[in-house]
């Protein structure tokens, strides 16, 4: 076992993952053809900023265009705009910010080429709801996807079916060659899920819009429900001639990411297991399941023996039950695994990779067996906060927040927890 001490271990393992999606090494490997017209570069998402200005400084020519990122997670770049808007909750910024996208490919012809920069979080900042619709519903159908507990290939199934610039329909306004490059934030890597998809179509219909607004008992406003139930909500095809020249890369994703962790780990003589990086359900649900199996392992050894450090990536989701409450998945999932893993020796941190948790300023939180013990300690109930959705109450007073600021990048979910013998 390493003699560094268990956060600063788990710090690492964060970090060394965090790297391990820089974008720069995918954009490389992935550069397009140069074309013989024009460069125009457009982007959203919570690291897009970042990967403009990596393509900034490896594309060997001229270069022009406009993304578009959450507040605080801009760049200095040379030649392509960075304009910031809100997310998780869209704003007017975020509607102007479509429009620009829309407008500096709208004209290209068939000899220019566009570079599409999509990474998580593009779902939010590229607000354009459809005729009838107002910026206003898309940002109350945004609050009622997070507050729902749907995965997030759920929500993207919805947000694109009711958008102008989702669902492929970005990419098909150009006469241009669109290549995609895609850090993917999405368990399972469908590009067509990332930021949903503004320029890689995929099969989904608005009927499966319309069974996933009835199985979470969405309350949409009628004239959403109805432009579900028109023809007008219908998204590109991936089989439509207008993307025939089109290519998209996944350039950084959880697994890589995962096994870069689970490297340095073993580097550090600890057994790394990865259980999976695409895990989804409910924050809570998947900590006990998590905890079950350290549980598992620090009294039996089984299945792996100590110590080891288990990894896994994905997306969690909260149904939130209380308002008022203050903290993301990652908090929550913390908090859930703290109660189960009361009194034993086992150290975790749960953080998303970009950085920010939910709506707050922490990447997650860290817990171990004395958790429940430090909270009550200071007057807190921790299945009082857990069932108030209120994990950041309870960690900011104990002073375990993991406090990054953005990381550049986003590969979702990062969970470690380590059993020592």
């Amino acid at each position: 076992m390493s003699p560094i001490p268990p956060r600063d271990f788990l710090k690492s393992l964060f970090f060394e993952a965090v790297n391990a999606a820089d974008p720069l090494t995918g954009i490389v490997a992935h550069l397009p053809e140069k074309p013989k017209g024009r460069t125009v570069v457009i982007g959203a998402g919570k690291g897009a900023a970042q990967m403009a200005k990596a393509l900034e400084s490896v594309w060997d020519g001229p270069l022009e265009g406009v993304v578009v990122t959450r507040y605080g997670y801009g760049c200095e770049t040379r030649n392509i705009e960075i304009i910031e808007a809100a997310h998780p909750v869209p704003d007017a910024a975020g509607l102007a910010a479509g429009q620009r996208l829309m407008q500096a490919i709208g004209e290209l012809g068939e000899d220019d080429l566009v570079i599409a920069l999509i990474c998580g979080g593009g779902s939010a900042l590229l607000p354009s709801p459809p005729p009838g619709l107002t910026l206003e519903d898309e940002i109350a159908l945004n609050e009622m996807l997070l507050a729902s507990g749907a995965p997030i290939s759920a929500m993207n199934v919805v947000r694109k079916h009711l958008s102008t610039i989702k669902g492929g329909r970005l990419a098909a306004m150009t006469r241009a060659r669109v290549a995609s490059l895609i850090v993917s934030d999405i368990p399972g890597d469908n590009p067509a899920h990332v930021a949903s998809g503004p320029t890689v179509a995929d099969s989904s219909t608005r009927h499966d819009a319309l069974d996933i607004v009835r199985q979470y008992g969405l309350k949409l406003p009628q004239t959403a429900i109805d432009h579900l139930n028109s023809s007008a909500a219908d998204a590109p095809r991936p089989d439509d001639p207008v993307f025939a020249r089109h290519t998209h890369h996944i350039i950084a994703s959880a697994g890589v990411s995962l096994e870069a962790a689970a490297r340095l780990a073993r580097a550090n003589g600890v057994e790394a297991a990865i259980l999976s990086d695409s895990i989804e359900g409910e924050a809570r649900d998947v900590a006990s399941v998590h905890a079950a199996i350290a549980r598992e392992i620090e009294t039996r050894d089984s299945p792996f023996a100590k110590p080891v450090v288990l990894l896994s990536g994905g997306e969690t989701t909260v149904t939130i039950k209380a308002k008022g409450g203050r903290g993301g998945r990652n908090g929550e999932f913390a908090l859930a695994a703290a109660i189960a893993l009361d009194g034993h020796a086992v150290h975790l941190l749960a953080a998303d990779t970009d950085g920010i948790d939910g709506s707050e300023d922490n990447a997650g939180a860290f817990a171990d067996g004395a958790s429940v013990r430090r909270l009550r300690a200071a007057g807190l109930d921790p299945r009082r906060l857990l069932d108030g959705n209120d994990s950041y109450t309870g960690f900011e007073a104990i002073g375990d927040l993991f406090e990054t600021g953005p990381t550049g990048t986003n590969v979702n979910d990062f969970r470690a927890i380590l059993i020592t013998r």
